[in-house]
């Protein structure tokens, strides 16, 4: 069998400017989309716009679009949010904002097609979840701001809350992004090597083995014999275990109840 190139030599750029990327696209049915319903749209593509993602987007592995919240505002000023019911600090996103601007960036969606609010108070993002919105026609994700969204919004369109970690951010659109990268990278053709996405952290519910490349020997410090061996079964066997033990030292949680024990 023929070896499967690796990509890790490949320094890849977008090159057309990041906001080029997103302009006069338009949406095709068969291309996984992202749809961003935020109030600072010029924060995207971002990161988005580099490397193996901004190639993907130039070359039309999938799409990116934004939808402006401000454009739905209320008034003369084009407000979006109000004070929270009850009292309180900060204000809140409103319903007769946020939904037809949600309502907007729907037109078009098919299949299966979630849409994910940004929120501190929601399931934790994680490998299995990228690996399952990969496999979606598209997503829609609302950034939040301020205090967070009227919930009537929440209930009504069924969104799924979605978070990073347990912090908390001033906006949504840093955690999209991050949640974006580790979808589109899943997209088939995105990565020049498929296979690494097998074996990396968390695609098989542990951590991830060490790694290293030339030169053997580097401040003192030797590449394990194991892996200078050309024993592909005995390297295997290392990697396995070393990728339990990082698991076990690191991320005890990710460890069936059986193995943890041990």
């Amino acid at each position: 069998m023929k070896p499967t190139r690796s990509h890790g030599r490949q320094s890849v750029s977008a090159s057309l400017k990041p906001r080029e990327l997103m302009q006069d696209k338009p949406a095709y049915r068969d291309v996984w989309q992202a749809r961003i319903v935020t109030l600072f749209p010029d924060l995207f593509p971002g990161v988005l716009g580099a490397s193996l993602t901004g190639k993907a987007l130039q070359d039309g592995l999938w799409q990116l679009h934004t939808h402006d919240l401000r454009r739905f505002g209320i008034g003369k000023h084009r407000n979006v949010d109000d004070t929270p019911a009850g009292g309180g600090a900060g204000m809140v996103m409103r319903a007769d904002v946020v939904g037809p601007a949600i309502e907007a960036a729907q037109q078009g969606s098919h299949g299966r097609w979630p849409i994910l609010y940004m929120s501190p108070r929601g399931r934790r993002f994680d490998q299995a979840m990228a690996a399952d919105l990969a496999t979606c026609s598209g997503v829609t994700m609302l950034c939040g701001r301020f205090e967070g969204v009227d919930e009537r919004v929440i209930e009504h369109y069924g969104i799924t809350e979605v978070s990073l970690g347990d912090f908390v951010m001033t906006g949504g659109e840093l955690a999209a992004q991050a949640m974006i990268d580790a979808t589109v990278r899943l997209l088939p053709g995105v990565l020049g090597n498929a296979a690494s996405t097998v074996e990396e952290s968390h695609s098989n519910g542990l951590l991830e083995h060490p790694q290293y490349t030339r030169p053997a020997t580097w401040e003192g410090h030797d590449i394990p014999s194991v892996l200078m061996s050309g024993n592909h079964k005995e390297i295997a066997k290392w990697r396995a275990a070393q990728s339990r033990e990082l698991t076990r030292a690191r991320r005890p949680d990710l460890l069936p109840p059986e193995e943890d024990a041990g």
